[in-house]
């Protein structure tokens, strides 16, 4: 599918939580109604500090968008999952999303993601991102919240 550089972009931050499979289905629900596009982003970040568990740094970029395709197929389906794009970055997910944001119509998070003990340190992504984004900012909640 072509996309339209002109056309409005809708920026989603997906961390496989069901609340982020339901901002993905906003982002796509908006952007059908405002004739405009959808990027998907996975961010990640290695923790550090005092508390973090020691594990590879190295994340196998191929499997992660491997699996980033397949979230969005299960999500949306073949066709719809088709029509968005897909971003992998590494880095502070509030950071790549806000860079990713940067002249987008809006940019949608879910309410809850996977992050327990990091967002009670840190603040939530969708709390960080609601104050700090260029653009407006959807905060979707899951059924399940």
């Amino acid at each position: 599918m072509e996309q339209n550089p002109a056309a409005p972009r809708v920026v989603v931050g997906v961390d496989g939580s069901s609340s982020s499979f339901e901002a993905l289905r906003w982002a796509v629900r908006y952007a059908a109604l405002i004739g405009g596009s959808v990027e998907a982003v996975t961010a990640w970040e290695v923790p550090y500090g005092w508390f973090a568990p020691s594990m590879d740094t190295d994340l196998d970029v191929e499997s992660a968008r491997d699996r980033q395709a397949q979230e969005l197929r299960e999500v949306l389906g073949d066709e719809r999952a088709a029509s968005v794009r897909a971003h992998l970055a590494r880095g502070n997910p509030t950071d790549v999303l806000i860079e990713a944001a940067e002249g987008a119509e809006a940019l949608v998070v879910g309410s809850k993601g996977h992050s327990g003990f990091t967002r009670a340190l840190l603040g939530s992504v969708s709390q960080q991102v609601s104050h700090h984004a260029p653009c407006p900012v959807v905060i979707v909640r899951s059924k399940t919240s």
